[in-house]
């Protein structure tokens, strides 16, 4: 107690700071991040508790990316393909729902072109090279 007081004299504070302070310095540390356990149960330490996956700026400006290429990339690519090639991308990839439902065929649009359907592959798949290089500049 005596040693308590003096110190709080000594450094003009309150002596209940003194004791806050003691008792701080006096306990243990503790891990933000422990390893794993030696019986193989994972641990978890306080770092679990304050880590704010929302708001990580990584995460943000990768979702920024992803969007943008998920609209004004595909658009501007889309945007470079001729008029038919456009079509046939559009028809083949982007009119199927999400139970993979919808989309036309390549036999659907060699009808509609009057051309087989292995013409209807060949542009296709020059389309989406094109396309994949396009949306490269972006990435």
């Amino acid at each position: 107690e005596s040693e308590i007081e003096s110190m709080a004299t000594r450094l003009k504070v309150k002596r209940e700071d003194v004791i806050e302070m003691e008792t701080r310095l006096s306990g243990g540390d503790v891990m933000l991040d422990p390893g794993p356990s030696d019986d193989g149960e994972d641990s978890f330490g306080p770092i679990a508790y304050l880590a704010d996956t929302h708001q990580e700026p990584t995460a943000l400006l990768e979702a920024r990316d992803r969007d943008y290429l998920a609209s004004d990339g595909i658009q501007t690519a889309l945007d470079g393909l001729d008029d038919r090639s456009r079509r046939i991308v559009e028809e083949r990839w982007l009119k199927v729902a999400d139970d993979g439902s919808g989309g036309m065929t390549l036999h659907d649009l060699a009808a509609v072109y009057g051309v087989s359907a292995e013409r209807i592959r060949q542009i296709e798949t020059a389309a989406m090279k094109k396309m994949k290089k396009s949306l490269a500049e972006y990435a």
